[in-house]
């Protein structure tokens, strides 16, 4: 086994193909491709771009780009190219064959980022499972750009199965992680089944890397989860509860950052985690307005949203950041948002309040009077339905109590029985 001495900080060199996209997406891609580097702990030391109609089948970039490149990387100390899209194998190849440097693409960037923030043990088998799923068709013919271990970008891998071991041993590490992967996805699947059963009621922070999920999580449910202004602060779900202005108990889910072209191995590898999001009753999609691409990174986050099957779920989108909008900024969708400063409590108390009107969309009206001896029920009425009007009345002894109470849950249903009003359902857009 070679071994690499690497600086601290390692030197590279971007290369990046515009081919549809307008100039501005194409730069607004390279600049996001910069940040992904810097939280990999790299520095950027030189960019090559280039304009074509498709990426050259052997290396991506035409052959004259890769003489430029060549010139670069002989002028400048350079650790590794990064390449703003997936290659294939044989591109991987034939581009390290010519410049002798390591080649990471994309994909292999982003996974390496997971693979340094994963805390959990799901987290680390998710990563795990999503590198070897990349880095099986890849094995062939990579030299010294897979056969580092330890430090440098791209060398997050999972150590201890060798990257250049032999297929057969990816493949069954690959099932064993599955395995183990199940018995945990099998605990998760209880704990939300509890949930259920205690109707607790759920909203999930779904948005763009970066946008502020962990913050607003932080402020309204008053923890201190990690945040950080980097890509993928946030790997492992955190689920908190916090209290709406009525004082019902909502529980509250911080999610994985998306980002545009997320690996698909990623997703795979994620789905039983992402599918949180397919049991919640709410999800607040956070978009952060002080980035100039934040339309391209609502689409981005709405497409995956679709493609986990939770397009159905209402949907709050907080424009998040107003304190540094950027002076583009112009929102243009249909559904309902708010724009706030998760640093700003007067606007915190808004996103409380505008949750609690969108939970509300989808509750039944309750009307019922309440023995005083009746102070379990109150209490669940208290913490589980939002309470419009309570009274006591001195004459009859009698709590007198009015609000909304999703139908479909236990409380529900014995609200409605004791209901001395019709229920009705609230009106819920289409």
């Amino acid at each position: 086994m070679q071994e690499i001495n690497h600086k601290e900080t390692e030197s590279v060199v971007l290369v990046g193909c515009q081919f549809d996209t307008d100039d501005i997406a194409f730069t607004n891609s390279m600049d996001e491709l910069k940040s992904l580097v810097e939280t990999a702990k790299g520095k950027v030391v030189g960019t090559i771009t280039q304009k074509r109609q498709k990426p050259e089948p052997s290396t991506y970039i035409g052959r004259g780009k890769v003489d430029e490149l060549q010139v670069l990387l002989d002028e400048t100390d350079v650790d590794t190219i990064v390449f703003n899209d997936e290659l294939s194998p044989s591109q991987i190849r034939n581009v390290h064959t010519r410049t002798k440097k390591t080649v990471i693409d994309r994909t292999q960037l982003i996974l390496d980022i997971f693979a340094s923030r994963a805390q959990s043990r799901e987290g680390k088998l998710q990563v795990e499972l999503a590198q070897l799923s990349y880095l099986l068709p890849r094995l062939a013919g990579q030299g010294l750009a897979l056969s580092r271990q330890g430090g440098g970008i791209g060398s997050k891998g999972p150590g201890e199965t060798q990257l250049e071991s032999d297929r057969r041993h990816i493949r069954r590490r690959m099932d064993e992680i599955k395995h183990q992967l199940e018995a945990v996805v099998g605990h998760r699947q209880r704990y939300r089944e509890r949930r259920k059963q205690n109707d607790a009621f759920q909203v999930a922070i779904v948005g763009y890397t970066n946008a502020g999920k962990s913050t607003i999580l932080n402020r309204l449910a008053e923890v201190d989860t990690l945040e950080e202004n980097q890509l993928f602060a946030t790997l492992d779900p955190t689920t908190r509860q916090f209290n709406l202005p009525s004082g019902m108990k909502i529980l509250l889910s911080d999610t994985v950052g998306f980002i545009q072209d997320l690996p698909t191995t990623l997703v795979a590898a994620f789905r039983s985690t992402l599918e949180e999001l397919q049991e919640a009753n709410l999800l607040l999609h956070v978009v952060d307005s002080s980035n100039p691409d934040y339309e391209q990174h609502e689409r981005t986050v709405k497409e995956l949203i679709q493609e986990l099957d939770s397009e159905n779920i209402p949907q709050l989108v907080v424009y998040n950041k107003s304190e540094e909008k950027d002076d583009n900024f112009f929102p243009t969708h249909d559904e309902d948002s708010i724009e706030i400063s998760a640093f700003d409590q007067d606007d915190l108390n808004s996103l409380k309040q505008a949750i609690e009107e969108k939970l509300m969309e989808q509750m039944s009206e309750y009307h019922v009077v309440l023995k005083a001896e009746e102070g379990s029920l109150l209490s669940k009425c208290r913490e589980s339905t939002i309470i419009k009007k309570q009274n006591w009345n001195e004459e009859t002894e009698h709590y007198e109590i009015q609000g909304y109470v999703i139908a479909t849950t236990a409380l529900g249903h014995d609200l409605a029985i004791r209901s001395i009003i019709e229920p009705k359902k609230v009106k819920v857009e289409e």
